[in-house]
């Protein structure tokens, strides 16, 4: 079994960060976001990706960024599977581990947040360990993720 599904990748986004919580009130943040491929003869064929943070990061990224912004992902690959009206559906999407803006397309300021002095969070939810909570984390869409 391989661990080593870490992603980088800098693209747009594709729509503004939607903040919401779960059932036990933790906060997660879904987004896409876009880059370009350019072929030999110079036409771009866009790829994109569906992304989501948790906790802090998600209540971060949806005070800081909008649609078309240009940013940074650091993340891992998340693939889920599922059945609905007897069709088996499926998708891969990145779970952010970090992100910032690109620099390279627009200058930035930085606020730091200030935290509690009892110990962190985790970035993100551990499924093998969640038990019951594994699907609030983990909402089934109502649509195709491409």
């Amino acid at each position: 079994m391989a661990f080593d599904n870490n992603v980088f990748i800098t693209g747009n986004l594709t729509r503004d960060p939607e903040l919401r919580f779960t059932a036990s009130n933790i906060p997660v943040c879904s987004f896409g976001i876009a880059w370009n491929q350019r072929n030999r003869d110079g036409e771009d064929k866009p790829h994109y990706f569906n992304c989501t943070a948790w906790r802090d990061l998600g209540e971060n990224i949806a005070e800081s960024f909008r649609s078309g912004d240009r940013v940074s992902v650091v993340g891992r690959l998340d693939f889920q599977q599922w059945e609905r009206d007897g069709q088996k559906q499926s998708r891969v999407e990145i779970l952010v581990e970090d992100m910032g803006p690109s620099a390279r397309w627009a200058t930035t300021t930085q606020t730091k947040v200030s935290r509690g002095s009892g110990p962190s969070q985790p970035a993100q939810p551990n499924p093998a360990n969640s038990g019951s909570d594994f699907g609030a984390g983990y909402d089934i869409p109502d649509e195709e993720p491409f």
